[in-house]
């Protein structure tokens, strides 16, 4: 009884100096450069601004959308210019997903540009400032998270906070920087699997089991996702915006690899969720049936996947599916016939990522059961 007392003791301790370490390397990644923070606005500052007045007469309402430029008297709530008050201008261009208009009393987010003499000359109204909002809705998040699975939850955050930064400071500008964007995505996602699941559930054989086949699951989906690709003839410019990197200097950007990359992240999460769940299940088997054989231990993982790869793949259909939801609607506003929908290479993009997905699931539940196997059925 004693030294299971202290092995919990100890497996504790090793969890929390783990979520130590882990919250010093994402401080770490905050404070790095990524290489490509240059301004591009060389003389122009940003700053947050209240909207004291407006001028609405020289803005064009057709139907639903508005033209011309909105007049804006602020006062610069931040930077170097704070207490200034001066007039803005916003810009509108008819489009409602990029316009935006102010209101009396709204904070806004402006760049303020300056002359030679770093005197201000003109203000740019970019848009509502939301950075108090979010940071608001992030706190209240973690609260509450935190208030439920209590130190799980701070394990969740941490996880949730490193696979962020991971992806913002190490995935993006190294695919920015010419490193092929498909072998950054698997060894970013290689990362995050790794730490999330010894965070999820500390270092001992469950967790070294769905390590194991979540790795294998996401390498298998890869390669899925590659020939899928390349069969279905998807280039990678179905991406929202992609095209637009090409644009901003980046030529030699592979934008295919990118989209396989994108589609593999995608599914590495629901990979993760299935493969800990078979590993724990098989843990709890082996606790409360020690004579248990390799054979009836691996069963019983598989079992309980096959439950899982049901919910699962219809969890991946509905979140590629919703994040089309607009487009299919347009295409049914028009009368498009399902074949040409079907055949499209937007509607064939989000099957290859739901086929490619949902393939992974399957194979997890596998290889999760052999690894977990093989370890759990030994001392």
């Amino acid at each position: 009884m004693d030294n299971k007392i202290d092995t919990s003791h100890f497996r504790r301790k090793g969890e929390i100096v783990f979520a130590a370490v882990l919250v010093a390397f994402s401080l770490f990644l905050i404070f790095i450069p990524t290489g490509f923070q240059r301004a591009i606005y060389v003389n122009a500052e940003g700053a947050r601004a209240k909207v004291l007045a407006t001028d609405d007469s020289t803005v064009i309402q057709t139907g639903l959308f508005r033209q011309g430029d909105q007049r804006c008297t602020v006062e610069v709530l931040s930077g170097s210019h704070k207490g200034l008050v001066m007039d803005g201008v916003n810009m509108l261009s008819g489009s409602l997903a990029n316009d935006k208009i102010f209101r009396p009393g709204e904070i806004a987010w402006v760049l303020v540009e300056r002359d030679m003499d770093d005197n201000p000359i003109f203000i740019n109204m970019i848009d509502h400032c939301r950075l108090g909002k979010e940071l608001a809705a992030a706190l209240l998040f973690s609260a509450l998270i935190i208030a439920f699975a209590r130190f799980s939850g701070v394990r969740t955050m941490i996880s949730f906070a490193f696979a962020f930064l991971c992806i913002w400071k190490l995935l993006v500008p190294c695919a920015l920087s010419g490193i092929n964007p498909l072998l950054i995505s698997i060894a970013t996602l290689m990362l995050i699997t790794i730490v999330t699941l010894l965070l999820v559930g500390g270092v001992c054989r469950t967790s070294l089991a769905a390590i194991i086949g979540a790795l294998l699951a996401s390498l298998l989906t890869a390669v899925v996702g590659y020939v899928m690709t390349h069969w279905f003839m998807i280039h990678g410019s179905v991406l929202e915006q992609s095209e637009s990197l090409l644009y901003s200097g980046f030529m030699d950007l592979d934008l295919t690899s990118l989209f396989i990359g994108v589609v593999a992240l995608s599914a590495g999460g629901a990979i993760m969720d299935l493969s800990i769940d078979v590993s724990v299940a098989m843990y709890e088997v082996r606790e409360h049936a020690p004579g248990i054989s390799m054979r009836e231990l691996m069963k019983s993982g598989m079992a309980v996947g096959r439950a899982g790869v049901g919910t699962q793949t219809t969890t991946l259909l509905l979140a590629y599916m919703g994040s089309w939801l607009s487009v299919m609607m347009v295409y049914m506003a028009q009368g498009t016939p399902v074949l040409n929908i079907l055949t499209s290479k937007m509607i064939a993009s989000e099957i290859v990522q739901t086929l490619t997905g949902c393939t992974g699931l399957v194979l997890v539940t596998p290889l999760t059961a052999l690894a977990g196997g093989f370890l759990h059925s030994r001392r």
